[in-house]
């Protein structure tokens, strides 16, 4: 392998395998330190308590009145939806914070999963909480337009543990976000910057300092 540098502009030339280019060496530590393991892991844990807590309140949101009949989270769509939501993300935080706390030989369809399946669930989450703000709002305020009256004064009960589990499913969220860096990080990180080729075909670094 050749490589010079030039300190003026700090020009890196040489030959790379595509190896050291794009994937590393596949002995790196796929967690990073112990430290940063251990605290990915717990973030990976904390929606598995959160999604529980989400799930039971909504599980259990249902109101009988004499005068309007009863309510429940079932006769709601977008509220089945974040039921179901925070189950698989209850599931999956647990299993991805065991392999996480295993530490394990770095590979890049390793990284490509754990990025994929990261962002797919923070956007499902995302999506069972956006829906679901917008029935607890319209379940408080209505909506004139289409002669639609407020159910919270008759439901008061109903609307309260919905309120609750949309906002603990919006903490998930957060975790989900933090967690879609962190994969993001460790995937890209495994490729370097890109480069360029001169008129003589010697590979030159892209970026420069």
């Amino acid at each position: 392998m050749e490589d010079k540098r030039e300190k003026g502009n700090n020009i890196i030339v040489g030959h790379q395998s595509p190896m050291e280019r794009g994937m590393g060496s596949p002995q790196d530590a796929d967690n990073g330190s112990p430290g940063m393991r251990t605290a990915e892991t717990l973030l990976r844990l904390l929606p598995v308590t959160l999604s529980v807590v989400a799930l039971v309140v909504m599980l259990k949101d249902s109101q009988a009145n004499d005068d309007f009949g009863s309510v429940s989270y079932s006769d709601l769509g977008a509220f089945r939806y974040l039921v179901h939501a925070n189950g698989i993300c209850a599931g999956y935080s647990l299993l991805s914070a065991i392999l996480v706390a295993v530490p394990r030989p770095s590979t890049l369809a390793r990284a490509w999963i754990f990025f994929l399946l990261d962002q797919v669930l923070a956007y499902a989450i995302l999506g069972a909480g956006a829906v679901s703000t917008e029935v607890v709002y319209l379940a408080y305020k209505g909506d004139q337009a289409v002669t639609w009256s407020q159910a919270c004064g008759s439901f008061n009960g109903f609307c309260r543990k919905a309120t609750a589990s949309v906002a603990i499913t919006f903490v998930v969220m957060l975790c989900y976000a933090g967690l879609s860096l962190i994969s993001s990080y460790r995937l890209f990180s495994k490729y370097d910057a890109p480069v360029g080729y001169n008129n003589k075909g010697i590979e030159i670094a892209a970026f420069r300092a």
